[in-house]
């Protein structure tokens, strides 16, 4: 009996249905985009960065984990000090470049032959490796999403380089130059950002480490394992108070929504309700007749978001090749929580409201 009245008053107003769904729908969407865009793209740096292959990575002292923002202060000799330590067996001085022109991108500036030696070199899809100066590598995703062929001429740091050759991505960034050009150009000569140290055996990384932090008591030196575990939003300055600041936001729309409906409901159908109690319903079968209708619309709300969610992930994916989202199981699940109790929390006054209304006055309302 309630379960079709509750579907019948759904479908009288369908135009406020199908709002009130988009809103719950939009809630959703906002969530699992929002999560999934901060989450898969941390989670796909910490990817690249475990495919460079090293062991341990010494960092400036007080360096932050984006490094990006690192700058270039240790001098390049640290390298050679580091490479004649025991049970190295190889490293790799990289200097970095934050790159906002066509889009955000880190730059690595690397030599190829010490890079080769910890990462075990690229994979080529086309062209070749690094033979001058001006030579610029592009790894598959960046060569999609900027349209790059090897051959061509791209524009760099207001500077024109020859893209040698496309590599397979997962080798810590997506753009490569040699790095005495890019010291040259950002002014950090004999300079480097982070140094990347593989161990002639996993197990000697704390012999290596202990080796490290005597010779450089001042540094970051940290085993790449325990930073990629870092590369989460709790360990990103702002970034969760961002999340949970688009997660209330997405609450508002979808209670407020919620609200304005059921209230409309409410008031539209005062003579209804005015009926249903002189025949005897009581205050709690008029609220879950209210309550039932608010959950059928954020259930069908919960259901079009997440197909959304997957259609937009799809979009965006399919626009910018490099753009990770990661929509999961677990987050799908709190997306429906935070949408059913916004909406439950939008419905609660108009119900409360419905019980107040007096029969006799009910039936004569028009």
């Amino acid at each position: 009996m309630i379960g079709q009245l509750v579907f019948r008053n759904s479908i009288h107003r369908p135009v406020r249905a199908f709002v009130s769904v988009a809103a719950v729908a939009m809630e959703v969407t906002l969530v699992l985009i929002i999560v999934g865009l901060t989450g898969g793209m941390l989670q796909e740096v910490g990817k690249r960065l475990e495919g460079v292959g090293a062991d341990i990575m010494v960092q400036p002292s007080n360096a932050s984990i984006m490094l990006a923002f690192n700058g270039a202060p240790m001098p390049i000799k640290i390298g050679d000090k580091l490479a004649t330590l025991k049970y190295v067996q190889a490293v790799a001085p990289v200097l970095l470049q934050f790159n906002s022109s066509g889009g955000i991108d880190v730059i690595y500036g690397i030599d190829p032959t010490s890079f080769h030696a910890v990462s075990g070199g690229f994979i080529f899809l086309d062209g070749h490796d690094m033979e001058g100066p001006d030579d610029l590598l592009v790894d598959d995703w960046a060569a999609k999403s900027k349209n790059i062929q090897a051959g061509q001429t791209y524009r760099l740091l207001e500077h024109d380089f020859h893209v040698a050759g496309i590599v397979e991505h997962g080798k810590g960034a997506r753009l490569f130059i040699p790095l005495q050009t890019l010291q040259d150009l950002s002014g950090a000569r004999d300079k480097a950002s982070i140094f990347f140290v593989k161990c002639t055996r996993p197990e000697h990384t704390k012999a290596v480490m202990d080796d490290i932090h005597a010779l450089l008591p001042n540094n970051e030196i940290r085993p790449l394992q325990d930073y990629i575990s870092l590369m989460t939003s709790a360990n990103i300055p702002g970034l969760d108070a961002f999340i949970d600041s688009m997660i209330a936001l997405a609450v508002c729309i979808g209670f407020l929504v919620i609200f304005l409906s059921m209230y409309t409901t409410v008031i539209e159908r005062t003579r209804d309700i005015g009926v249903l109690k002189s025949l005897g319903a009581s205050k709690g079968y008029i609220v879950k007749a209210l309550l039932s209708e608010a959950s059928l619309i954020c259930g069908v709300g919960i259901i079009a978001g997440v197909v959304l969610s997957y259609s937009t992930r799809s979009l965006l994916v399919s626009a910018f090749p490099t753009l990770a989202i990661h929509i999961t199981v677990d987050w799908v699940a709190r997306a429906a929580a935070i949408a059913v109790i916004g909406g439950l929390l939008g419905a609660a006054y108009p119900a409360w409201l419905a019980t107040r209304k007096d029969p006799v006055e009910a039936l004569f309302y028009d």
